[in-house]
């Protein structure tokens, strides 16, 4: 089997060089995604709510994901807790199972994180869940035909940088102190993640989106070339469908198909990650229950379900969808704090899902008190901090109705200036009081 693989990857490199001149001159034309892409990109922005599951190695040690680089742990002494990596209780129908019932449409697996090591069964490397632990089983060809079977998308993760390997050079500014020495060459390195890519778009069924992370690593360096267009290209020939997003924290480039922010609602930047510009694209923000993207054991801060819902809702009247993180634990359970706030989603989800799913951002843009989402006529009103008993929306269409979502009774309205004013009883004391106005069309 290595001697295989060794071989594989030698010869490998030739061959991608070979694809790399094919695909240059289609990706210097131009990207022009097929009507399958933009399907995809229609049923991606519908779904407005997706799990992230941030799962590997580094979980044994329970301090986030960035625990190799943080503390500088030698590539080679991290490499042997595969060794003692077992998640006897990793089940991907309970998994998917939990995550349908939150209401979410699609889940981002981490296939293969910064520290290197590869959560599904690969030709090219050794080192990944199949050969290098007792577990031997193929986490992500399980969790892929759970998330077929029970009607979920599946989205996979991949890095773009390595903490683990030798042939990730030059250098990034992270995972310095790992114990890397130079014994390879960029190009061999691309070689193999894109030999990685094939694998993922080949044995695993429709993949609706390769989610890209770490090209920030060469933030210090701009000239470096990660070679995208070409990688693109692979991506879209395999699977036309396939949506490609990628978390550089700018403003997408040529052949991506969806727009990411980090830890803020598009058009914020409280977290430093996303100051870009908002484009046309299908937007998605990603954002953590606790603190921590990997599995922490200190870290139980985890967000109220009042906030997750109330995020969401403000994603989805932002145009965008909200990818809400779980950290999976080192036995392969998602915590219980992860799985009430799941299951308080659910319910939610349940009564209001008509109002986030397969909208679009309302007429009245974002405001203090909440926002607004909209299907054809019907705009719902999200009121989330209502200051008082009255609510001025500044919108010119003339509105035919307006009832509670919930219980479609009547809500008071009248016409004052160039907008409407709705009159409550009581202010509304809900996690998310939704009034359905229908306009006229």
């Amino acid at each position: 089997m290595k001697q295989l693989k060794s071989f594989c990857l030698s010869a490998a490199c030739a061959l991608t060089t070979l694809a790399s001149a094919q695909n240059l001159q289609a990706a210097s034309d131009g990207y022009v995604p097929t009507q399958a892409n933009l399907e995809s990109r229609e049923a991606f922005r519908s779904d407005r709510f997706g799990i992230f599951l941030h799962w590997g190695l580094y979980s044994m040690l329970a301090q986030g994901e960035w625990a190799m680089t943080n503390h500088n742990l030698n590539r080679d002494e991290y490499a042997k807790m595969a060794s003692a990596f077992y998640p006897c209780r990793f089940n991907a129908h309970d998994w998917v199972a939990a995550i349908k019932a939150s209401g979410a449409k699609y889940i981002c697996f981490t296939t293969r994180h910064h520290e290197g090591f590869s959560m599904f069964d690969s030709r090219w490397t050794d080192y990944n869940i199949v050969d290098a632990t007792p577990f031997a089983r193929d986490v992500l060809k399980e969790l892929a035909d759970e998330c077929h079977k029970q009607g979920i998308a599946l989205h996979l993760y991949y890095s773009h940088l390595d903490w683990y390997r030798d042939d990730y050079y030059p250098l990034g500014r992270t995972g310095r102190g790992t114990g890397r020495t130079r014994h390879g060459e960029w190009k061999t390195y691309y070689s193999f993640m894109n030999h990685q890519l094939e694998e993922l778009l080949t044995n695993y069924g429709p993949i609706r989106c390769i989610w890209f992370d770490g090209v920030w690593d060469h933030d210090q360096d701009p000239d470096f070339d990660w070679q995208l267009p070409e990688q693109y290209a692979l991506i879209h020939r395999l699977q036309p469908s396939c949506l490609i997003g990628n978390n550089h924290h700018q403003k997408p480039f040529e052949g991506e198909d969806i727009q990411i922010f980090e830890r803020d609602l598009p058009g914020q930047n409280t977290a430093g990650l996303s100051g870009q510009q908002i484009t046309d694209l299908p937007l998605e923000t990603c954002q953590t229950m606790n603190g921590m993207w990997g599995y922490k054991i200190t870290d139980q801060n985890y967000k109220s379900d009042t906030t997750l819902v109330r995020y969401l809702v403000r994603a989805a009247g932002m145009d965008a969808n909200l990818l809400l993180n779980i950290g999976p634990q080192p036995n392969g359970e998602l915590p219980a704090a992860a799985l009430e706030r799941l299951q308080r989603i659910g319910q939610w989800m349940n009564v209001y899902g008509e109002t986030i799913y397969g909208t679009r951002a309302g007429l009245v843009s974002p405001r203090d008190w909440g926002v607004t989402t909209q299907k054809d006529n019907r705009l719902f009103v999200h009121i989330m901090n209502l200051p008082d008993d009255g609510l001025y929306l500044p919108l010119a269409q003339k509105v035919k109705k307006a009832v509670q979502f919930v219980d479609k009774q009547p809500i008071k309205f009248k016409r004052q200036g160039d907008g409407i004013v709705l009159q409550f009883d009581k202010a509304p004391t809900d996690i998310d009081y939704v009034v359905e106005l229908t306009l006229d069309e």
